[in-house]
């Protein structure tokens, strides 16, 4: 599994690796050991899928606060979405900023 740290701590984009052939490709995308090795959340609570149909469709701003806070992992199976996560913890040192990413089927 690759880490890529964005401008937001916490905030990564993770690239799981890819046996592939000619009938296509495996890929490990959730492993326990990893996710405390990297310091993240290895208890999942949930887990949705979601379809938008429509070229352009605007999906979810998310946003809780402690004690209904929730981590999130997105993970795109067909065509690509422009993820976006804005820092919006007062205090924090990189509050406002935001860390955007193009993930995609093709990218992992």
């Amino acid at each position: 599994m690759e880490l890529l740290k964005t401008a937001i701590p916490g905030v990564l984009v993770l690239r799981p690796a890819r046996s592939q052939d000619e009938r296509g490709f495996f890929a490990e995308t959730f492993r326990q050991s990893w996710m405390e090795e990297a310091g993240l959340p290895a208890a999942w609570v949930q887990d949705n899928h979601s379809l938008s149909v429509a070229p352009g469709t605007l999906r979810g701003l998310h946003f809780q606060v402690p004690p209904r806070a929730q981590d999130k992992l997105v993970r795109v199976v067909r065509g690509s979405i422009f993820d976006v996560a804005v820092d919006l913890r007062r205090g924090s040192p990189t509050y406002g900023r935001h860390a955007a990413a193009t993930l995609s089927a093709a990218n992992g």
